[in-house]
């Protein structure tokens, strides 16, 4: 029984968001409704020195996220009709849409922002690992899209070999869920909860 985790390697994303839009395509999805996102987080400032000239201390870095497929997923535990599940083989968390009310408490609890609820549809929608392309050996769409091989998807042992538990800011810390995220950080990424971490593009990413 294999339990599967994404791997995010900071140190060669570039932030051009491939990721995103293979993902896009691949599920169909409309304006408005992304499973997988890019924060750009910037820190730092630039300030004028006594004699005129200009000292900057300012950093960006980009973070792919989708879901994380938490091993304490609060999409789960907070679903009222049981809808949101967690795959025993897998691990991975999707949506029963025949279950689904579209109430909207798992895109309330979740800290990843993972879960939405489709209007149209009357039901939650979220990233299901690429389930069906798990089945048949491949990786979800997202990791063989990636240029820069950033990304990267594999059992939770050999994915936590390669980097930390997803402690990168602007993503929460990961005692809340426990995701199976592991990440390599940039050399300007800071940890964690750290609120010196801004993200500048909101409205790409809500």
């Amino acid at each position: 029984m294999t339990h599967y985790a994404f791997h995010f390697d900071g140190s060669r994303c570039t932030g051009c968001k491939t990721c995103a839009l293979a993902c896009k395509d691949y599920h169909d999805l409309g304006l408005g409704a992304a499973f997988r996102k890019v924060y750009e987080v910037t820190l730092g400032d630039t300030t004028r020195q006594a004699d005129g000239t200009f000292a900057s201390t300012c950093a960006s870095y980009p973070v792919s996220v989708a879901c994380n497929h938490c091993a304490d997923p609060a999409c789960v535990r907070v679903c009222p009709t049981r809808a949101m599940g967690k795959d025993e083989a897998t691990g991975l968390v999707a949506v029963d849409e025949g279950r689904c009310v579209g109430c909207g408490y798992c895109a309330m609890a979740c800290p990843y922002g993972a879960p939405k609820v489709d209007r149209e549809r009357g039901c939650s929608v979220k990233c299901d690992g690429c389930a069906e392309r798990v089945e048949r050996d491949l990786k979800p769409v997202c990791v063989e899209a990636c240029p820069a091989r950033a990304l990267d998807f594999g059992s939770v042992e050999a994915m936590r070999k390669r980097g930390d538990h997803a402690s990168i800011a602007p993503l929460p810390p990961p005692a809340h869920t426990r995701p199976s995220l592991f990440v390599k950080p940039s050399a300007d990424a800071r940890p964690a909860g750290d609120p010196a971490a801004a993200v500048v593009n909101p409205l790409e990413v809500i």
